[in-house]
């Protein structure tokens, strides 16, 4: 078994809790209060942004077979991930532009940034977010929501090309070869910011 595989293990109960979380629930059944969501996106946009800064830096210190990698995902990141939020903000009224993190924005986005100073650290760290949405999306795909804007936040996350950017990074985790219980450490924090997100300001 892989290192990441570990992972998987290790994070499969905080998933779990986020699953279960109100705000998960609302969007798995499309009755999510707007005032909720449009709070979640503006801090997701201010996480995601700082999302692409730690792929950059991690790009920057990667071997030469993965460079491509990392500068792909900081690309679908900007591209795909951030191009949801600028068009889902007009649905919810959302002002990404004048939004501010809140403390547990803040508190992941610096837990990121300075891990990304060590590249297998830096791995671990990103890998929870991307993990734990390809999973829920992959779960929440099951019995999608009726309502169409939730539908198209499942849709993105359940894309298989999301779980192929998911993949490379397992692959990248393996091949760094962290220290197993560094890497359980970084990889449950990241799990607990996961969780702690969605608790909206």
């Amino acid at each position: 078994m892989g290192i990441s595989q570990q992972l998987h293990a290790i994070g499969r109960p905080l998933l779990d809790a986020q699953l279960a979380h109100p705000t998960v629930r609302g969007i798995a059944a499309g009755d999510l209060p707007e005032p909720v969501f449009r709070s979640w996106l503006e801090q997701d946009y201010l996480f995601l942004l700082d999302y692409v800064r730690v792929f950059s830096r991690l790009a920057w210190q990667a071997p030469d077979g993965h460079l491509g990698d990392l500068v792909d995902l900081a690309h679908a990141t900007w591209h795909n991930e951030l191009s949801l939020h600028r068009s889902m903000s007009a649905e919810f009224g959302a002002d990404l532009e004048a939004a501010t993190k809140g403390p547990a924005c803040a508190a992941y986005t610096d837990f990121l940034l300075r891990s990304a100073a060590d590249y297998a650290d830096g791995l671990v760290a990103l890998y929870p977010c991307m993990w734990g949405y390809s999973t829920l999306g992959r779960v929440l795909a099951d019995k999608p929501p009726a309502e169409p804007r939730y539908r198209a936040w499942v849709d993105t996350y359940a894309d298989p090309g999301f779980a192929a950017l998911t993949a490379r990074i397992a692959v990248m985790i393996d091949e760094a070869a962290p220290d197993p219980g560094r890497a359980a450490a970084l990889f449950t924090e990241g799990m607990r910011h996961e969780l702690a997100f969605w608790d909206v300001p």
